[in-house]
């Protein structure tokens, strides 16, 4: 991931969830030209009161880290791989 190309306004990605459903969760970049960090805002979608889940940052190496308390590691894993397959080259 090219950490100076803006990736993403907002997007919406399916996860399989622990309890074996699906939800479809709403990501919403949060950038600033010149950001080392690139973060991801995570939140429910469709809803007119979205819970807020967290958001997942992404450091100049690629690499990522969670911040919250409600996904799973591998509801993390798949949003995080989301968006770094999901990225738009502007």
């Amino acid at each position: 991931m090219d950490h100076e190309t803006p990736l993403m306004h907002e997007a919406k990605a399916w996860i399989k969830r622990k309890n074996g459903t699906g939800e479809i969760i709403r990501i919403v970049q949060e950038y600033q030209p010149g950001d080392k960090i690139k973060c991801f805002k995570l939140y429910t979608a469709f809803e007119d009161d979205a819970d807020y889940l967290g958001r997942i940052l992404f450091d100049t190496e690629n690499y990522w880290i969670y911040d919250g308390e409600i996904l799973t590691v591998d509801e993390q894993e798949q949003l995080a791989q989301f968006i770094i397959n999901h990225a738009e080259r502007v």
